[in-house]
């Protein structure tokens, strides 16, 4: 079973123009409770191989994230679709 965690954190991608972010971290989580961050990459390869689930808070409302492929093959997450805009994930403070 994937170990879930929060995520409160993002550090974006300011020269990628389809907004990928870079990392994604939370306050708790690590082995020793304190703040992780993970590589974008490494946390949809935690996702996809049922590691590490995801999910944020969005307007109240958890919202779980996803793994989604641009049409040209790139990878990125997101939150599924739960109605609050802007997306969850983009919304997020940079992690210190």
């Amino acid at each position: 079973m994937a170990q879930r965690h929060e995520v409160t954190c993002v550090v974006p991608d300011g020269s990628d123009p389809d907004r990928r972010i870079d990392q994604i971290g939370g306050k708790v989580g690590s082995a020793n409770g304190g703040p992780w961050s993970l590589q974008l990459d490494r946390a949809i390869a935690g996702i996809e191989n049922g590691t590490w689930a995801f999910w944020t808070q969005g307007g109240g409302k958890a919202a779980n994230v996803i793994v989604a492929v641009r049409p040209s093959g790139r990878k990125y997450l997101k939150t599924e679709a739960d109605g609050i805009e802007p997306n969850n994930l983009l919304a997020l403070p940079k992690c210190a």
